[in-house]
């Protein structure tokens, strides 16, 4: 430890410094200067901790005491040659950012101006002279990600160190022995960690591994939608050692290259445990990637952080109280059916409930809850343990997903003997649902009699709450795309585009729903085999909400957009004119 003044580092003018920025009194400063710090900590960072002042506002008090630039850089572009002068091990040695070259001079973004040592190293990689320009660590750590990639750092070392040992050429012949024992400190093993840690930052839900021609291209899926994560220009001749460290973490069989294979992983982030599914399957330039991020903590999540409104927040709570029959979420992948599930149970767990589940993974841990694992390799399914549930007495059981007949088969017996059930099934809307089972081959008497109520829903991005603002969008496009006409007068808002939302305008996602109850006017109608075409505009003629209806309830309340609702939506044609 050291104190914050470390003649080594730190001009003999500080304490006057300190005091023109008018941040600090004199004697503030006496005590800042004498307070006990790590001597890897830069200055500014010491500072800010100990003198109580936002980072933004100190750098901005010293530029211009200084006579330095105060710069925002997601407004700079920087040029390849520009980068090119100092290596990459320097810039992120020091978290500097390489900015403009001109007559001579380099002018680069630093966070820490009084960092000597910084100064001259770059002096002596660079060739010229210097001048510095401030910026905040969080500016700068974006403009390392956008111009160098994640990683970068990384694999500048794996091509000293390791130039022979990664070549793309010879990792095909490494054994999973070999792989594991080459060089931890710098290699491809703190490479994936660190593609993984910024998916988790990012609150990615996927990552997409993609080998191209000349490139590998790393995607990331947040809030429903892909955006392409920047990575280093040398990445594509790492692309082997790369997957096959994934394939090692995964339990898979690296020597295995022309087959699909499937796979997991569990590793701890920011103090919580993920479970990672691993799917890779054979493409043209090499095996493609993709990784499932499932955080395994425990979830407090409750029915009015779903996105429902009051009404259908009621009926809900109505439905899981039922003491038998069946209630199906519906929709695609990655909609957040079983979000929901787990806040349906979460809200009828009780000391006096025994609840059994049978998952595939068991997304999140409920206490209180017996959750089973399905493991189709020891003929473990959905079928076979439900049939083994039903015998361990259970009040309440969930069934991750409805996948074949006879799955579907044992819920409905579950139901018809005094049995909750929930599950999922994977159809577009609610009334797809019934038509969906008949389909399977269940009788439609035992669905009309078993089947309580299917909640269909979907993901819609909301708006960034930093950059919210209100707009006017063209009245022909809410007229094109159904919107009511009663309300075309509320208030629409969207997103700027901002750092927080990477400039999308939306940031994390709610959910829309379109509750159909099976009530006794619609039991006859699954009995007669209607189509579910009929039957949802029997259930509408009965008071359902369908999804895009409930989406522009979301738009009226400034939640999401048009635009939007418009995209995880279909427009109801058979509807149209009834």
């Amino acid at each position: 430890m050291t104190s914050i003044a470390n003649s080594e580092s730190i001009p003999p003018a500080l304490h006057d410094v300190l005091v023109s920025t008018g941040l600090f009194p004199a004697p503030q400063v006496d005590v800042l200067l004498q307070t006990p710090r790590d001597a890897a900590q830069p200055l500014i960072t010491a500072l800010v901790e100990s003198g109580n002042v936002q980072e933004e506002a100190l750098l901005q008090a010293l530029a211009r005491v200084l006579h330095l630039d105060f710069t925002h850089l997601g407004e700079q572009e920087v040029d390849a040659a520009v980068r090119a002068m100092v290596p990459t091990k320097v810039v992120f040695q020091y978290n500097i950012m390489p900015m403009r070259a001109e007559n001579g001079t380099l002018t680069v973004a630093t966070s820490d101006p009084f960092n000597l040592a910084m100064v001259e190293s770059i002096r002596m990689v660079a060739r010229c002279r210097v001048k510095l320009s401030l910026s905040t660590q969080v500016d700068i750590a974006k403009a390392l990600k956008r111009y160098y990639g994640v990683g970068a750092e990384t694999l500048d070392e794996l091509m000293q160190k390791n130039k022979d040992v990664l070549d793309i050429d010879s990792v095909t012949q490494m054994s999973k022995e070999d792989l594991e024992n080459v060089d931890q400190e710098a290699s491809v093993v703190k490479f994936v960690n660190q593609v993984i840690g910024e998916a988790v930052k990012e609150r990615s839900t996927d990552i997409h591994l993609e080998p191209m021609e000349n490139d590998l291209r790393i995607r990331y899926r947040v809030d429903g939608v892909l955006h392409q994560t920047p990575v280093p220009p040398q990445l594509k001749r790492f692309q082997a050692a790369i997957i096959s460290r994934i394939k090692v973490m995964a339990n898979m069989d690296i020597a295995e290259r022309r087959l699909p294979q499937d796979g997991r992983i569990n590793v701890r982030s920011g103090g919580g445990e993920i479970d990672v599914r691993v799917s890779t399957i054979p493409t043209a330039y090499g095996e493609s990637v993709s990784l499932r991020l499932l955080m395994r903590t425990s979830l407090h999540i409750g029915l009015e952080k779903l996105g429902l409104d009051a009404t259908d927040e009621r009926t809900v709570k109505k439905l899981v109280e039922l003491p038998h029959g069946i209630i199906l979420v519906t929709g695609p992948t990655g909609c957040g059916k079983s979000t929901s599930l787990y806040a349906f149970l979460s809200t009828i767990n009780s000391i006096d409930q025994r609840i059994i589940t049978i998952e595939d993974p068991i997304e999140y841990e409920l206490p209180g809850v017996n959750q089973m694992q399905v493991k189709p390799d020891i003929g473990l399914t959905f079928a076979g343990g439900l049939r083994h549930i039903l015998r361990q007495d259970p009040d309440v059981i969930m069934v991750g997903e409805v996948r074949d007949l006879e799955t579907a088969e044992i819920a409905i017996r579950a139901a018809l003997t005094g049995h909750l059930v929930f599950s999922t099934l994977h159809t577009n809307d609610a009334a797809g649902a019934i038509t969906r089972l008949i389909d399977m081959g269940i009788e439609p008497f035992l669905v009309s009699s078993s089947l309580e109520a299917i909640i269909a829903q979907r993901l819609v991005r909301t708006v960034c709450p930093t950059c919210k603002e209100e707009y006017r969008p063209d009245v022909e496009m809410l007229r094109n795309v159904g919107f009511p006409e009663d309300k075309l007068a509320t208030k629409f808002y969207r997103g700027r585009g901002c750092d927080e939302c990477r400039f999308t305008g939306y940031r994390g996602r709610m959910g829309i729903f379109e509750i159909l109850i099976m009530n006794e006017a619609m039991r006859p109608l699954v009995i007669e085999r209607t189509s579910s075409s009929t039957l949802k505009q029997a259930a509408c003629a009965k008071g359902m909400r369908t999804l895009r209806e409930d989406g522009w309830a979301k738009v009226c309340a400034g939640i999401s957009t048009v635009e939007e609702v418009a995209r995880v939506t279909q427009e109801d044609e058979e509807l149209v004119g009834t």
